[in-house]
């Protein structure tokens, strides 16, 4: 009798661009997937923006049920696939089997072909389907996610070298001055957790970095995730650039914050597993920082569901997710024919979105000459920002006055906040033995991860999703307290604006500002 079968909501997958069948796979290759299960109960939006959930209280009331786990197990063991993690907190079910296995269980057909790396330009080699999963129909329902089956690609880091020399550069403590990070505050106490799909940092370069700026290098820990190690010295201008970048940012505005650093395989199995564990560490995090995304339209609506639920998570429990908003303007360099396009995954609206700025300011007065939208035009690069095909209008941006998408309808707006990221008034770093001047919105996304560490310790709390608390008294053509409004340059289909634009978001922070918003819990009774 033949079993009946499901199909995998949301598991369509388009065929990679450009891609070239270069072998065939062994029918006994074994290769590891993700199963994400369904929660034993829904969050609801009170539950998110509160933050004050514990992770064993989330595990308890909101991850998967027991006989959810129990269903999975015995349709793996009946299918010949191995059980080799279960995270029932975070959802997620790691099994591991052979091609020819996986295949007939979610009814797919997987190849070996080469394509282009999104960051780094170069062929990779990668496991590659197309169409739809199915499941058994013992799983329909348990199951919303398979992932890792295809491996290509998922993310390009967000970051741009300068292509020239540059004659306005800024530190990352002379940026604190600049933005006014709240005073008396260091990242004391608290820990930001940084997701790289790629490259490593060596302790040396930091050591170079750290001493040149005058303070103590940053406690730095490095964790693998599905398999993936810190691995330095090998691309500085694309992966090994991004990590030295979200550290050296991280650790130069919250120098006494303990960093994090999780490393997983460049797909949407590991960038989801390394936003889960990180999130669902011990100690939990304050901040995560995720510098790496592509276009809403290049991830399967499974991936993005996966990735967005796991972001509610970490909101849940208090933790403040950053993303960069991507370098490549309105279109965000889409595979899909469409012009205009956000990336994934800071259109979440659990994710704060982060666009990017050029910048003309004194370091040591931080006296601002000018600031705008990040546009490089012939130079290239531009600040990504637009409305969302995926994500509804959030509750917080409700009366902000977002347009509606190309195409009509409405949308999450894209991005939340912004600060410099032009690599032409970009951040000093050091990688891979080499000063250099970096920018792109994967600068943005640390230096608002740090920024959250710091108004976190002032206030004596994790902040979780902060957009609830930034965007009080946001209205179309007003701009709320703690921010500087960006009023002049454009991203392509969108220009700045009073207020909320598709460009800076509400503006570049006023650190001291904000933490007038977000007071200490004796002042918040």
């Amino acid at each position: 009798m033949t079993e009946r079968r499901v199909d995998l909501p949301g598991s369509f997958r388009r065929p990679v661009a450009n891609a070239q069948l270069t072998s065939h796979l062994s029918a006994d290759e074994r290769i590891d997937v993700t199963l994400v299960l369904r929660r034993r109960a829904e969050l609801d939006e009170s539950q998110i923006t509160a933050g004050t959930l514990t992770a064993s209280e989330l595990a308890d009331r909101f991850g998967a049920s027991p006989d959810d786990v129990a269903a999975v197990r015995a349709a793996m063991s009946a299918a010949g696939v191995d059980v080799i993690e279960v995270d029932a907190g975070s959802r997620r079910v790691r099994v591991a089997g052979t091609i020819s296995s996986l295949e007939q269980l979610f009814g797919t057909t997987l190849q070996q072909v080469e394509s282009t790396d999104p960051t780094t330009g170069v062929m990779v080699a990668h496991r590659h389907r197309t169409g739809s999963l199915s499941t058994p129909a013992a799983l329909d329902g348990v199951v919303v996610a398979v992932l890792g089956l295809d491996d290509r690609p998922q993310a390009r880091a967000n970051l741009v070298v300068a292509s020239r020399t540059v004659s306005t550069s800024y530190t990352p403590p002379q940026l604190a001055t600049i933005y006014r990070m709240p005073n008396g505050t260091d990242g004391s106490g608290q820990t930001l957790a940084i997701i790289e799909l790629g490259g490593g940092f060596a302790q040396s370069d930091l050591k170079t970095y750290f001493a040149g700026l005058g303070i103590a290098v940053p406690s730095v820990k490095a964790v693998g995730v599905d398999g993936a190690k810190n691995v330095p010295g090998k691309d500085p201008q694309g992966a090994d650039g991004e990590v030295l970048l979200d550290i050296e940012v991280a650790g130069g505005i919250a120098p006494k914050a303990n960093i994090v650093v999780y490393f997983a395989p460049n797909t949407d199995a590991g960038f989801l597993d390394a936003v889960s564990t990180a999130a669902h560490a011990s100690p939990t995090p304050t901040a995560m920082s995720i510098s790496w995304g592509q276009s809403e339209d290049d991830w399967t609506a499974q991936a993005r569901y996966a990735m967005d639920q796991a972001f509610a998570d970490a909101a849940a429990i208090g933790v403040t997710v950053t993303a960069a908003a991507g370098d490549n303007g309105s279109s965000d360099s889409t595979t899909v024919t469409t012009a205009v396009h956000v990336d994934f995954p800071s259109s979440s609206p659990n994710a704060l979105a982060c666009g990017g700025t050029n910048l003309h300011a004194d370091p040591k007065t931080g006296v601002v000459t000018s600031e705008s939208v990040w546009n490089g035009g012939t130079s290239g690069g531009a600040t990504g920002g637009g409305i969302s095909d995926t994500f509804a209008i959030p509750a917080y941006q409700q009366t902000s006055g977002l347009p509606s998408r190309h195409g009509g309808g409405g949308g999450r707006g894209v991005p939340d906040v912004s600060a410099v990221a032009d690599p032409q008034t970009g951040y000093q770093v050091y990688v891979d033995g080499k000063a250099a001047v970096y920018g792109g919105t994967s600068a943005v996304a640390p230096l608002w991860a740090a920024l959250a560490c710091r108004l976190a310790q002032s206030a004596g709390r994790r902040l979780g999703l902060m957009q609830t608390v930034l965007y009080q008294g946001a209205a179309k053509g007003v701009t709320p307290a703690g921010f500087r409004d960006i009023t002049t340059g454009s991203n392509g289909a969108y220009h700045a604006a009073k207020g909320w634009d598709a460009c800076t978001g509400l503006g570049v922070p006023d650190g001291q500002a904000l933490a007038a918003k977000f007071p200490t819990k004796s002042k918040a009774k």
